[in-house]
């Protein structure tokens, strides 16, 4: 008898048709005599409009509040699941977080597992239940409520797939793998049958939302199968796996949720360079790709997410006025697929198209399967046509 981990995102919960889709799909894996747990995430939009609804209340809700809040929609998942297996006929219970013994530490809203206690699990598996467990949350040292940041229920199932030694973590989502491009971006695009571990971080890692980067991380760590499918079909996804050595591009991401901001001060030390630095780091400003262009004067340049910028602007505002800022819309792209580094041939093909579109690179970087290009604009989605057609075989 084999343990699977079954996890299924939000927009496959999204109402009770689904619902009962997805319960079918569990009693599918249970008939073929595994041990099954299922983790899942706030049906819908439900986070979202949970965050709008904080919002509304207050523009900088208190975190810890926040999570106690946000952990609600898994509740709601886990819960309404559980009560539509029972009624088909096979026993389930719902857990959450701190039931389970998923313990992390004390950053909300962004907090990281630390230990699972897997015996709350094991106990129900014995007597022949289906576990439901509300992914996206756990309980810090303190006892209080804490939640893993957006697609932490990725995290979650991987895991307890760690925890508990199971033999296979399937993701199911509305999409039936990984794809070498976005398919909403561009219309020839293909399914990857499998990737390294290494090839999904940089993906997920450049914006590619398939898995969490996190959950990837865990897999790598504790060698955890993972396979990525629909949850509307019976395809084969795409398996995610130890590395096979290959030199050829996999996947290209556009990445267009990113601004380069600009500081300008009439007078530069190292002083005031540190200081901007410390300022934007304790306020939770997580910069990327910092290029200092001081002399005289500080001119200071990096990329940020674009859904950082509003934090950005209020610390500006406040606790940095002496500054000038500035910011600009962005493209990052990124090529991934193992070997890369070692492949001219996809470097200078690379190059050369960017060139015929008279694109502006900001920066370049490059290492053992990724090559990711900044370019000083946001970029329309034909190039990730030109590039597709030209690199992935």
């Amino acid at each position: 008898m084999e343990t699977v981990v079954l996890k299924f995102g939000g927009s496959s919960l999204a109402d009770n048709i689904k619902l009962n889709i997805v319960a079918n799909k569990i009693i599918d894996f249970k008939n073929q005599n595994n041990r099954v747990v299922v983790v899942v995430s706030a049906q819908g939009k439900t986070t979202d409009n949970l965050i709008k609804d904080a919002k509304e209340l207050s523009q900088h809700p208190n975190s810890r509040e926040m999570d106690v809040l946000l952990s609600t929609g898994e509740q709601v998942s886990i819960s309404k699941l559980s009560i539509l297996l029972n009624q088909l006929g096979h026993s389930a219970i719902s857990l959450t977080g701190w039931q389970v013994g998923i313990y992390t530490n004390t950053n909300h809203q962004e907090a990281k597992i630390e230990t699972i206690n897997s015996k709350r699990i094991e106990d129900e598996l014995s007597k022949g239940n289906i576990v439901i467990i509300a992914g996206f949350q756990g309980i810090d040292e303190s006892g209080d409520i804490t939640t893993l940041g957006r697609g932490g229920s990725d995290t979650t199932a991987v895991a307890i797939s760690a925890a508990i030694k199971a033999d296979h973590c399937y993701i199911f989502s509305d999409v039936e793998g990984v794809y070498s491009t976005d398919p909403n971006k561009t219309i020839e695009t293909k399914k990857l049958d499998k990737l390294s571990y290494k090839e999904m971080l940089d993906l997920s890692n450049e914006g590619a939302k398939v898995l969490h980067n996190r959950c990837v991380e865990i897999a790598e760590k504790y060698k955890v199968l993972i396979e990525t499918g629909s949850t509307f079909n019976s395809n084969v996804g795409t398996i995610i796996q130890e590395n096979m050595e290959e030199s050829t591009v996999k996947s290209i991401v556009k990445n267009d949720d990113l601004l380069l901001v600009n500081i300008k001060h009439k007078t530069y030390t190292n002083d005031i360079f540190n200081n901007l630095l410390t300022t934007l780091l304790q306020n939770g400003i997580p910069f990327q790709t910092l290029i200092n262009n001081s002399i005289d004067s500080l001119n200071l340049s990096f990329t940020i997410k674009s859904e950082d910028l509003q934090s950005l602007e209020h610390i500006m505002e406040n606790d940095l006025k002496i500054f000038d800022f500035s910011f600009t819309n962005i493209s990052r792209i990124s090529l991934v697929g193992y070997g890369i580094m070692n492949n001219q041939e996809i470097i200078q093909k690379t190059l050369n198209i960017l060139n015929k579109d008279n694109i502006e690179i900001y920066t370049y970087h490059i290492d053992e399967c990724k090559l990711s290009i900044i370019a000083k604009e946001k970029l329309s989605n034909t190039i990730l046509e030109k590039l597709h057609q030209e690199l992935i075989k």
